[in-house]
């Protein structure tokens, strides 16, 4: 089959590579489509993969087209999206249904081969039925969408609460959904771009702020307080937006950290007395599992997105670029600012 293999820093190639062979649980899916994370920039742009030649791809949608003598309901044919995590099933943490704080866990694209290929192969209880209602570009986000359930579900999230969510990527969009379908009161989203914020109040945004504006806080200026909330997710990673979380929480308030910072960060000693004197919730959240796995996350989000609670249209969608041209997709992101949504890679061109 063929293959975008990646053989060093900057060496993505789309090359023959061996075909994949279900074992005795598992099943051999026909890619369709795979998103480029945010995970597998640095990976091929910088020295972030964990070993080489490996094949990168997580985030994919595809037919299954051989099944293993153990496998049981999943037959050739089905329409399918992936669960890239391989958990060992055996240590404590995955005993509690903790399955992303596995202690020797795999993951499909990144520590064994994954979906930037023709074919890929995952166990069974890894693939997630697609109803013929849903399309397989839309089955390639089904594991962003399940990252943003898990972020809002790591804080005793109520309806009616007031909400903060910091950038609006791809996680910052589908986070919102997910909070009007969940009964959000209302919802503030920050962000650089206008452009994104249009598309935020779009989908239903009650206040967009732009942060690239240093006054931005005096816009939420109240009596003389800056208002503040109830919940804040921040799903952009940026220094300055995880900083911002402490001021814009309120007292007794509850934040969740889902983006992942790309530097060090370093607090003054008033940023992080806000965690003290506002006794407030700090959490992560990191991947998107819970009990009976691959968890609730993900049949959630079957059912949202086949009922079209949750809505994937072209403003979230880049480019569709070919396997074939893997290599020009990574390119892109060497430019900043290029990319304004998610790119997918099309297995079948």
């Amino acid at each position: 089959m063929k293959a975008g293999v990646l053989h060093g820093r900057g060496n993505i190639v789309y090359e023959e590579v061996e075909m994949p062979s279900p074992g005795l649980e598992d099943v051999l899916v026909k890619v369709k489509f795979t998103g480029i994370c945010g995970s597998d920039i640095p990976r091929v742009n910088a020295n972030a993969a964990h070993n080489y030649p490996i094949i990168l791809g997580h985030e994919f949608s595809g037919e299954v087209v051989e099944i293993g003598p153990n496998v049981k309901k999943l037959k050739i044919g089905d329409r399918i999206a992936g669960a890239p995590l391989l958990p060992c099933m055996n240590c404590e943490q995955c005993e509690k249904g903790d399955y992303a704080l596995c202690e020797k866990y795999s993951f499909v694209g990144s520590r064994r081969n994954g979906s930037f290929a023709e074919y890929v192969v995952i166990p069974e209880k890894n693939a997630i039925y697609l109803d013929p209602s849903i399309s397989y570009v839309k089955g390639a986000f089904f594991e962003p969408i399940t990252v943003a359930l898990h972020g809002i579900k790591r804080l005793n999230f109520r309806p009616g609460s007031s909400v903060a969510v910091l950038g609006i990527g791809n996680i910052g969009f589908f986070t919102l959904q997910w909070l009007k379908i969940l009964g959000a009161g209302q919802i503030t989203v920050f962000d650089i771009s206008d452009e994104r914020l249009k598309l935020a109040k779009r989908f239903g945004a009650d206040e967009c702020i732009n942060t690239s504006d240093e006054n931005y806080l005096s816009k939420l200026n109240n009596s003389g307080n800056v208002k503040q909330f109830d919940f804040v997710y921040e799903t952009a990673g940026n220094t300055e937006t995880i900083k911002s979380t402490f001021e814009l929480v309120r007292k007794k308030g509850s934040i969740c950290l889902i983006g992942t910072p790309k530097q060090e960060i370093t607090f003054s000693i008033d940023e992080w007395e806000n965690i003290n004197r506002k006794e407030l919730t700090l959490t992560g959240s990191w991947m998107s599992y819970s009990e009976n796995f691959p968890g609730e996350e993900w049949i959630a989000t079957a059912k949202h997105i086949q009922a079209g609670d949750i809505q994937i249209d072209d403003s979230l969608l880049y480019k569709i670029i070919p396997l074939s041209e893997i290599d020009e997709a990574f390119k892109l992101f060497k430019v900043p600012s290029t990319v304004k949504g998610k790119i997918l890679i099309d297995s079948e061109k």
